[in-house]
C-alpha cells in the first residue's frame, strides 16, 4: 500500500514479497557497521522479521517502516518511516539506503516527507533520530531535517552508543 509520494519516489509498506530486498539491505556492510546485525541469514528469515517487524508494527501502530521505490523503474533503493521502540519514549524516524544509491538525495526527500506526515497526518507532538556515533552522513541528514542533538546513550537490546536527536512540532492548526 502506498503511504506517500514525493517527485522521484513511493512509499509503500513493506511485503513479506520484499524478503529478498530486505535479505541484501540489513546484511550490507554500511547497515551492519551503522545499524547492528539483525541475525537475518536467509530469504526466509528476511520474511518473518518483516512480518514480525514492520508489518506488525504498521497494523498495530498504523506507521512503521517503507521502502522506498523509485517511481521510474519500482526499483526499491532503501527504507524509510516511523519505528516506536521499546527503548525510547517517543517514535523515531529510521531510514537506510543501499550503497548503490548515496549521494543522490533520496534518502532526504523521503525522509524529508515522513517528517511532514509525522506531524500533519499522524500529528506527532515530536519525533526523535537516532545515529551510531560515528555515522557522519546520518547525523547530517537528521540536522538537514531540523533534528537537534539531544544525548549519547547506550540502547537496549544490543548496547550500541547511540546518539540521540529530536524535533518538537509546533501544533498543526
Amino acid at each position: 500500500m502506498k503511504i506517500l509520494e514525493t517527485e522521484r519516489l513511493n512509499l509503500r509498506t513493506i511485503v513479506p514479497d520484499d524478503a529478498a530486498f530486505y535479505y541484501e539491505l540489513v546484511n550490507d556492510p554500511t547497515w551492519l557497521e551503522h545499524i547492528g546485525d539483525k541475525g537475518i541469514r536467509s530469504v526466509d528469515g528476511a520474511r518473518a522479521a518483516i512480518v514480525d517487524g514492520p508489518c506488525a508494527m504498521q497494523q498495530k501502530l498504523g506507521h512503521s517502516l517503507y521502502v522506498m521505490e523509485r517511481k521510474s523503474d519500482g526499483m526499491p533503493l532503501g527504507l524509510c518511516g516511523l519505528i516506536k521502540r521499546d527503548s525510547l519514549p517517543d517514535v523515531d524516524i529510521g531510514y537506510a539506503i543501499r550503497p548503490a544509491y548515496f549521494g543522490q538525495g533520496y534518502t532526504f526527500e523521503a525522509a524529508a516527507a515522513v517528517v511532514a506526515y509525522a506531524r500533519t497526518q499522524l500529528r506527532l507532538k515530536r519525533l526523535l533520530g537516532i545515529t551510531s556515533p560515528g555515522n557522519t552522513n546520518s547525523i547530517n541528514l537528521l540536522a538537514k531535517l531540523g533534528l537537534g542533538f539531544v544525548e549519547h546513550k547506550v540502547l537496549p537490546p544490543d548496547g550500541r552508543p547511540t546518539n540521540i536527536y529530536c524535533l518538537e512540532f509546533a501544533p498543526v492548526l
